[in-house]
């Protein structure tokens, strides 16, 4: 079977996109059932603002919602196109492999708590940390699933990677 050539850029601009989609439909549902549709994204977006500086211009929830998505995208993009470098760098090193699950373990934990103590401490209140658990933990399995489909090897490096064994 001939190796297909893999975009880095592409790739991982797919898979940022996929898991951003994922969240952002996911936030979506819970706001809703919450009966405030967007206010996650709202309240993302202002604090966003607040955080660049931005004066505040015609300060409405689509202006937080369309600023806010608009980063969100960008950064999974450059999330996805990070892992799909790592994913493509694994062929020739899969080491890496280890390497980039303890950081991603010790970031997610990281994320996790950092939420939580925004949910206490700032407007994010309303947001509850457990939420935002379960989207990070979706679109992480969404990316992942994404790129283990694209490179079917990818199991026999994680192998090597975490026994130090030859695939």
């Amino acid at each position: 079977m001939p190796v297909r050539e893999h975009n880095t850029i592409r790739e991982g601009i797919y898979a940022g996109v996929l898991s951003a989609t994922v969240i952002a439909v996911w936030l979506l549902i819970v706001d809703t059932i919450e009966q405030h549709p967007f206010f996650t994204p709202d309240v993302l977006g202002t604090g966003l603002l607040r955080f660049l500086g931005a004066p505040r211009m015609s300060d409405t929830m689509a202006l937080h919602v369309t600023i806010y998505t608009i980063f969100h995208y960008v950064a999974f993009a450059i999330i996805g196109i990070i892992v799909a470098w790592i994913v493509h760098q694994a062929r020739r090193t899969p080491a890496i492999l280890a390497g980039f699950l303890v950081t991603f373990v010790i970031v997610e934990g990281g994320f996790y708590g950092l939420a939580a103590l925004l949910s206490v401490t700032t407007a994010l209140g309303g947001i509850a940390w457990y939420q935002i658990m379960v989207a990070n933990l979706l679109a992480s399995i969404v990316m992942f699933t994404f790129m283990w489909m694209r490179h079917p090897d990818l199991k026999g490096h994680f192998t090597e990677a975490l026994d130090g064994t030859d695939a």
